[in-house]
């Protein structure tokens, strides 16, 4: 039979030509990934992006707070833990059956087009914030445009930067000092390097003991404080043990991420979505556990949180199901921008940290502004989004993954963030 002949017969079925339409005519299709991508969990999508609004609350409460003990709103920083749990359950969904037919090199491009756009992005919006400030580190030393253009090279190509060093141009140790939380795409970068090349090949019962193993050394890490504050907030320095954190942080809930992903079999819950959307919401925003005195008592809230319960709601999510036009919006719209909310919103709060800091304001007086950071940055993103990153990465796709037929961009592959 020619294509003629099967486009005729398309024409005359109506029930053939009905689904069809239903199908290009689908709007839940959210705005990031490959034609050959599998049908997406919508729910996790809206939960990437609750998450990504909790660490943008948790970086702006950072500006009236003297050490992570004293802060207000206080555990957004294990949003990455849930990110990389996340991308670990995405990823495994989306490859662990097509590495038949499917290189690494194949799926270490897919990554870099899907992920790297937005840190180029970042890195140009965090220097435009630095020249902004006057180029100066944070204790008013002047920087050298020559250091801050090194410092932007080495943010593009996810290079840290070594405390104390020309490039680290804040001089307060961050790994990527023109936009901080790209700290986490270099361990995202390093999940995704491990399931490419070892990972993956792991029986589930070899991944179950690295998961458990990881498990006792993430939940060590927090509760005998090599952090030096009780808490999991590491990985966005090169400093003391940080490294260690972050790799353990990544090893584990990637790893766990991928281990669900294998034996998921869904359960009945209704209401998944604002479940899981109010436990996350309380989980990060939750003051320091504890007095200061006992740390251990805050390790233990972080690690039963990254361990235990953040699993829990990514199944519960898995699971669900969007069952109203209004709530399938939501879980899109929070998923399209979840990754480019986490990519451009810190520029914007090293204005806000600078201006806080040189007023010396309290929240009551700076709250107003603190608002309007945090609708800029929804809006950034958005802009971002549809301006730059799927303009970007249908280029990118269509330029190194000719073998792919690009017809949209979904949200499925986004991983982090992250």
């Amino acid at each position: 039979m020619g294509p003629f002949c099967i486009f005729a017969e398309i024409r005359s079925n109506s029930s053939i030509k009905n689904k069809l339409k239903q199908l290009m005519s689908n709007s839940k299709i959210s705005a990031a990934a490959f034609a050959d991508t599998k049908p997406h969990y919508d729910l996790l999508d809206g939960l990437r992006g609750v998450a990504a609004l909790m660490v943008i609350f948790y970086h702006v409460f950072e500006a009236f707070a003297t050490s992570p003990i004293d802060q207000r709103f206080n555990h957004g920083y294990l949003a990455v833990d849930f990110f990389f749990i996340l991308s670990g359950f995405v990823i495994g969904y989306a490859y662990d059956d097509r590495w038949k037919t499917m290189t690494t090199k194949d799926f270490i491009k897919r990554r870099l087009i899907r992920l790297h756009p937005m840190v180029v992005l970042g890195a140009v919006l965090g220097v435009i914030a630095f020249c902004i400030q006057g180029c100066e580190k944070w204790d008013g030393t002047q920087v050298s445009i020559s250091m801050v253009m090194l410092a932007l090279l080495i943010n593009l190509f996810l290079i840290p930067a070594v405390p104390g060093s020309g490039p680290e141009i804040r001089g307060n140790g961050e790994m990527y000092p023109l936009n901080g939380p790209s700290w986490s795409l270099f361990f995202e970068y390093i999940g995704n390097i491990m399931y490419a090349l070892f990972i993956r090949r792991m029986s589930t019962k070899a991944l179950t003991a690295l998961v458990v193993l990881a498990g006792i050394g993430l939940a060590s890490f927090a509760i005998f404080n090599f952090s030096g504050a009780g808490h999991l907030g590491v990985g966005w320095t090169m400093e003391e043990y940080n490294l260690i954190g972050g790799f353990l942080r990544v090893l584990f809930s990637f790893s766990i991420g991928l281990l669900m992903s294998r034996v998921f079999k869904p359960i009945p819950v209704k209401g998944a979505f604002w479940i899981c959307s109010l436990a996350i919401v309380v989980l990060l925003s939750m003051p320091y556990v504890g007095n200061g005195e006992a740390l251990w008592m805050n390790g233990i809230y972080d690690s039963v949180c990254a361990i235990l319960i953040f699993p829990m709601l990514v199944y519960l999510g898995a699971s669900g199901k969007t069952t109203d036009k209004h709530s399938a919006r939501i879980c899109k719209f929070l998923g399209d921008i979840s990754y480019p909310l986490y990519m451009v919103h810190y520029p914007l709060i090293y204005l806000y940290f600078g201006w806080v800091k040189k007023e010396n304001l309290t929240f009551a007086e700076a709250w107003p502004e603190a608002v309007a950071l945090v609708v800029g940055s929804i809006v950034l993103a958005y802009i971002s989004l549809k301006l730059y990153d799927e303009p970007v990465r249908r280029y990118l796709t269509k330029r190194f993954l000719q073998a792919v037929s690009y017809t949209h961009l979904r949200a499925h592959e986004t991983g982090a963030y992250l």
